[in-house]
């Protein structure tokens, strides 16, 4: 169902009856952009924290429009053994309803804007016919205003809508629109004395709209009503009524009433958004970490500045939410699914092993044929990313004894991926925990290093020539993390930087600290989490944004590391998990089933998940060399959290050649390992 302002009011009810029946809904945004700075590379370092990947959204994205929103719902039919569907495809704009609602102020994106072009998108049902929103604090503001405004009309304080005897006196008005005041009171005079109920007054300024209600109220104290119209395009002129004091007192209530529902079709779209809030219904997204930022910056209120912060009002606003994405990225699909983008993930789910669920769309409602491949429209990809959902969880019915074909969306198999959305690109980051601690890796292998501006990405393949291969994740011109093959070379790297002059080299561990020494100086309280996951409660507000920088002692640039210091290129990076440490003890935890056999059941879930099909990948087997994201990778829903990263992990020799700052980095063509891009402990 398509909906615009024109129907927005009369398909509320429509959407209230979905979301209440759904056993689960699927949600989807398209943007008018992506990144106001930094290309989707360094938007999307591989060495990011989640604290550091969040920050860069924030700053970078929101303020960007979400003007497309997808909502489809899902009600399992037991009788028919189907799927009942209900899309919605929501234009949403910001559309001002008065004078002191917001202006809202947003940015485009070419790239973006050509990109959705190109995908048939109608922007101009966005700028003519989206529905307008209100945030929770724009909407109190609102009302708070309108409540004092009418208490001043109440009073004789302000601008009336109508006339109120309350004028001790004559206002001043200017020479030079005399004239003007005296043909409205002389038009005024005329309306009293014949048979007309009402007069409208020509179009003028709002300074003379000011003085007319002022004249007005002071020469006509009784018998008439004033109030300002505003045409279709935008032309605000004076209309004057004829009524007596019953008649005066209707039309105000008819005013503040008017004014209400003005206001409530401003709170618009954010109605539906405060709706699947309200029904606790698990919300399914692929690659959703974007779509939940902008929909909570839009339609609930700014974003934090902490993370912490971040997730605990996700938690208020969407309690169950499940990533397709990382979900696909994880075992046993992993092994299954060669590309997680959501068009190809919604094919490879036809395929067997897995199942395409029976759907059928409900009466009154558009139905989407997948063949056709309508993408980029929110409503459609919301639809499939419900159906890849529904495959998924079905195959896991698979691992039970007997199999089961159908899974609740409530079930115990699909829990683990409960509330933790996908992280693109981050190499042993997998994904944002919303509801507790996220992993924390050592990083003992990587190194933080400061150097001049001048500096290209062949200056630091130079200078860590001495130890094979090497990673180089550029933060900004004059610092990068340079990943080294083995975490025993890392003290050699800082032996030979002792005295150098022109860099400055520290491990991860020491820029990790100096950050957090950074954001205590500037009064922000650091979070720290229980025993139990759950982190503990905190007073002090964050005064400003997190610092992610380091202090810098730029020196004369020195020699690189002697080749007799060279460690051995023969040792694997200790990528693995073993480099984590975790706030809380995860091992293999026992999964209740839906079968009541019980028993049995519970012992083949526990085999599986022992033998750790709930990971992403197995244990890197590659040597002697650290990894770099594959770079040339289709963008999905042209956003950069969108872009896959589909497990392809390559390995760069240190080239003997320089090269520029614009191929930070450019992948080379070695050889390719097998290597998942990222593994996922038994944390669940």
């Amino acid at each position: 169902m398509e909906v615009t302002r024109r129907n927005f009011k009369e398909s509320l009810n429509a959407v209230y009856s979905a979301l209440e029946e759904a056993d689960f809904l699927a949600i989807d945004g398209e943007f008018s952009g992506i990144s106001d700075g930094p290309n989707v590379s360094a938007l999307t370092n591989g060495l990011d924290t989640p604290e550091e990947r969040y920050s860069k959204l924030k700053k970078h994205s929101m303020d960007f429009l979400l003007f497309q929103f997808g909502i489809c719902t899902f009600k399992y039919d037991q009788t028919k053994s189907k799927y009942i569907t209900k899309p919605f495809n929501f234009y949403v704009f910001p559309k001002p309803f008065n004078r002191t609602s917001p202006d809202l102020k947003f940015i485009c994106q070419s790239s973006s804007i050509d990109f959705l072009a190109s995908q048939g998108f109608d922007f101009n049902k966005v700028f003519c016919q989206g529905i307008p929103y209100l945030n929770q604090e724009e909407e109190v503001q609102l009302r708070e205003q309108s409540e004092e405004r009418r208490h001043q009309h109440a009073n004789g304080v302000g601008t009336p809508s109508f006339i109120s005897p309350s004028s001790k006196g004559p206002a001043h008005v200017p020479e030079e629109h005399k004239d003007f005041i005296n043909r409205v009171i002389g038009k005024v005079d005329a309306l009293l004395t014949n048979s007309e109920k009402s007069l409208d007054l020509d179009p003028c300024t709002g300074f003379q709209r000011k003085l007319i209600y002022q004249t007005l109220n002071w020469k006509f104290p009784k018998g008439i009503h004033v109030e300002t119209v505003e045409t279709e395009k935008k032309e605000r002129y004076i209309q004057v009524i004829k009524v007596d004091d019953e008649e005066r007192k209707r039309r105000e209530q008819q005013k503040r009433e008017r004014e209400q529902e003005e206001l409530n079709d401003a709170v618009g779209f954010s109605r539906v958004i405060h709706a699947i809030s309200k029904s606790g219904k698990l919300v399914v997204g692929h690659n959703m970490l974007l779509d939940v930022m902008h929909t909570i910056h839009q339609f609930y209120c700014p974003l934090p500045e902490d993370l912490q912060d971040f997730k605990e009002v996700t938690m208020c606003v969407f309690p169950r939410l499940l990533d397709t994405k990382l979900m696909a990225s994880t075992l046993p699909f992993k092994e299954l699914i060669t590309n997680t983008s959501l068009a190809e993930l919604e094919k490879q789910v036809k395929e067997s092993p897995f199942k395409s669920p029976q759907v059928e769309t409900a009466e009154g409602f558009h139905s989407y044929d997948t063949a056709q491949q309508q993408l980029h429209e929110a409503g459609y990809d919301a639809y499939i990313t419900g159906l890849c959902f529904v495959s998924m969880a079905n195959y896991l019915g698979s691992f039970l004894t007997p199999p089961k074909a159908y899974i609740s969306p409530h079930s115990k198999l699909v829990e683990p991926f409960f509330n933790k959305l996908f992280l693109m690109r981050i190499i042993d980051i997998p994904y944002l925990n919303v509801t507790g601690p996220d992993l924390q890796p050592k990083r003992d292998h990587v190194l933080f290093v400061t150097f001049p501006k001048e500096w290209k990405t062949s200056d630091l393949y130079q200078l860590f020539s001495a130890f094979g291969n090497i990673q180089v994740s550029w933060l900004d011109d004059t610092s990068a993390f340079v990943s080294l093959s083995q975490t025993d070379q890392v003290q050699i790297a800082m032996n030979t930087s002792r005295y150098a002059e022109s860099y400055r080299i520290q491990t991860y561990a020491e820029y990790v600290k100096g950050k957090h020494q950074n954001k205590e100086k500037l009064g922000q309280t650091p979070k720290s989490w229980g025993e139990d996951g759950w982190r503990k409660p905190h007073y002090a507000s964050a005064t400003s944004a997190a610092t992610f920088g380091y202090p810098r002692g730029l020196r004369k640039r020195s020699i690189s590391p002697v080749q007799g210091e060279q460690g051995s290129a023969d040792a694997p990076v200790t990528d693995g998990w073993s480099n984590y440490s975790y706030p809380d003890s995860a091992g293999s935890k026992k999964m209740k089933t839906d079968d009541k056999s019980g028993q049995a059941n519970a012992e083949a879930i526990e085999s599986k998940t022992s033998e750790g099909w709930l990971k992403t990948a197995d244990a890197s087997d590659s040597t002697g060399s650290s990894p770099v994201p594959d770079d040339d990778e289709a963008e999905e829903k042209e956003s950069p959290e969108g872009n896959d990263a589909e497990g392809t992990v390559t390995w760069q020799q240190a080239p003997a050649v320089h090269g520029r700052k614009g191929q930070k980095k450019k992948k080379s063509k070695g050889a390719t390992s097998t290597t998942s891009l990222f593994e996922v402990p038994d944390v669940w």
